[in-house]
């Protein structure tokens, strides 16, 4: 019985990965989802209380985030300790092991099918958790991302799966760790798909959005279901407020270009020694602790006072740009900060600042200071990522007041225009990218081509056969009525040659000898026969059509054998890919 049950297992994990080669794998997916939310949701828990734990024992104030409590000396020299530590460790890193966050992410999905190293999570869990320890500007949301990419990304790595499925892995497991860190489901799922993957696919929703619920418990589990931000009953009190909002989000849109621009212009410098740049920083963030302390580290506690109303407009103005200034010269010297939670403090501080300003022009139709808050923190968000929609998701889930979606509609798609449009700024993700020498790729074709593997399409009628061979021989591989013979070589596979044109040479030989009463063909050379061969290289079965194209366009092939890894040493050809199948395929689904 034991081995009965052992071997339907070993034939359920073996036809699993096979299930998820094409684009209707559905089912297999949404399982998928469901483990990367769960293992999301318990690295998340477990980076947040790496972080929480030490703050909350070592900090004199209560709670985990009262840098303003402790005094000026070592306010000053706990940054600059932190960076110290920082740059040492950056500096004994090889470069490509340096690359954290969101960005780096969005580099392994383009470049490398989404697969993240192990090594890449801890140094990222490493880093994340001393950048908001020692006080840095920095927030956990894009720490959290690397690690629900790299953990799901690991699993499917490990499970073997088409590329294609952990493409798809590493999109739930950013969904889930946006919801583990907010308790906002939703906007997880739209940030995964808007600014990560950037691209929304029917196939794609159902495993994400599963990703994001099963996070979200896991996390509800140990922090309760309350989201990130305590906030009061907010509303709109009266249509008049709507052209002040409309100053808000120009102002906003202005920052968020003035952000974007600052790390792109210290993105110049980053042919200089890691070890200088990060001490530079550290050395930058010292004086803007002493001075203004609620810029250190994420900052949630000063975005909950805003929202509440208990911040005067002299601090809330000072703090949004400082942490403005501070985190776009910091980001861009190369501290690997997240800016996903100092866009919101920055976009808290900066519109309740104006909402202050709204108060004492129009009194009595003014709005409360939480609400411009609110939308400051959504036009941030949505400017400064270029991700309008996924901006709106987290400040309706974070507020859980529809009442908010008008203004919040107008204020986040205004803010955004300016910053692209008016300023001509793409999304910082992109713009750090572009500044590495990287580009990423989201035209429709490509996007296409990136969610089917080879193994959807490839033509599975091959032989391997060996380059000489009888007769006899041929006739025998004939019989198994194979489309393609994958001809080997010394060194592997060499050519593929059409089953029907050594079919044809057999009969042509037997009625030339006979004709001619010759002897018939003893020995039979397939590089020499006349056929219509072809030049192949090797895809492995992983690949996704993107992928396969790419060989095509550097090997110079006519076609592609799919091989995958069975033993050490020792591939499988499981078919063969021509270009046209290729395009063929894409035509086909196009209409």
């Amino acid at each position: 019985m034991n081995k009965f049950w052992h071997h339907i297992g070993e034939k359920f994990i073996s036809a699993f990965p096979r299930r998820l080669s094409g684009v209707d794998s559905l089912p297999q997916l949404a399982i998928l989802g469901l483990l990367s939310g769960l293992v999301t949701g318990g690295v998340i828990l477990v980076f947040r209380l790496a972080i929480e734990w030490p703050l909350e024992y070592f900090l004199p104030g209560e709670g985990s985030e009262a840098f303003e409590s402790l005094d000026i000396l070592t306010r000053g020299l706990l940054p600059l300790a932190g960076a110290l530590g920082l740059g040492l460790l950056l500096h004994r890193l090889a470069t490509h092991d340096r690359k954290v966050g969101v960005v780096h992410v969005m580099e392994r999905l383009n470049y490398h099918q989404g697969y993240i190293t192990a090594r890449s999570a801890v140094i990222q869990f490493i880093v994340g958790v001393t950048t908001v320890v020692t006080g840095q500007s920095a927030g956990r949301e894009g720490p959290a991302v690397h690690l629900g990419a790299a953990f799901s990304s690991l699993m499917g790595q490990w499970m073997r799966l088409p590329n294609t499925s952990i493409r798809t892995l590493v999109a739930c497991g950013c969904a889930a760790a946006i919801s583990a860190s907010f308790n906002t489901p939703i906007s997880g799922v739209i940030f995964a798909m808007e600014v990560v993957m950037m691209e929304y696919t029917i196939a794609g929703f159902t495993p994400i959005i599963l990703a994001a619920v099963s996070a979200a418990i896991v996390s509800q589990v140990v922090y309760g279901t309350e989201p990130a931000f305590s906030v009061p009953a907010l509303t709109m009190n009266s249509l008049l407020e709507i052209p002040w909002i409309l100053v808000i989000a120009v102002v906003i849109g202005v920052a968020a270009a003035l952000f974007i621009q600052l790390v792109d212009s210290m993105g110049r410098f980053n042919h200089r020694p890691i070890l200088l740049r990060v001490i530079i920083a550290g050395v930058l963030m010292a004086p803007v602790a002493v001075l203004v302390p609620q810029t250190m580290g994420i900052g949630y506690d000063t975005v909950n006072e805003t929202i509440n109303g208990e911040l005067g407009f002299w601090l809330l103005l000072s703090a949004g740009v400082a942490k403005l200034l501070i985190t776009a010269l910091t980001v861009g010297l190369g501290m690997p900060s997240s800016i996903i939670g100092p866009t919101l403090f920055m976009g808290a501080t900066l519109g309740g600042a104006m909402g202050l300003v709204g108060a004492e022009i129009l009194p009595a139709q003014s709005s409360s200071v939480g609400f411009y808050a609110m939308l400051g923190m959504g036009a941030m968000m949505g400017a400064v990522l270029q991700a309008p929609l996924a901006a709106l998701m987290a400040l309706m889930e974070l507020t859980r007041n529809p009442h908010i979606i008008l203004p919040g509609m107008l204020i986040i798609t205004t803010s955004s225009l300016i910053t692209s449009e008016a300023f001509g700024k793409k999304s910082l993700f992109l713009t750090v990218l572009k500044s590495q020498g990287l580009s990423y790729q989201s035209s429709p074709v490509i996007q296409a081509l990136r969610r089917v593997s080879v193994a959807a399409i490839m033509d599975k009628s091959i032989l391997r056969i060996e380059r000489h061979l009888t007769p006899e021989e041929a006739r025998k591989a004939l019989k198994a009525e194979p489309k393609w013979l994958v001809v080997e070589g010394s060194t592997g596979p060499t050519t593929l040659l059409p089953a029907v044109d050594l079919a044809r040479y057999l009969e042509d030989s037997e009625e030339v000898a006979s004709t001619d009463e010759t002897s018939p063909v003893e020995s039979i050379d397939l590089m020499d026969i006349p056929a219509n061969r072809r030049d192949i290289a090797p895809v492995q079965y992983q690949a996704t059509l993107e992928e396969a194209m790419h060989e095509f366009e550097t090997s110079s092939a006519e076609a592609l054998y799919v091989q995958r890894h069975v033993a050490p040493m020792i591939q499988r050809v499981y078919g063969v890919v021509l270009k046209s199948d290729i395009e063929s395929y894409y035509q086909y689904r196009r209409s």
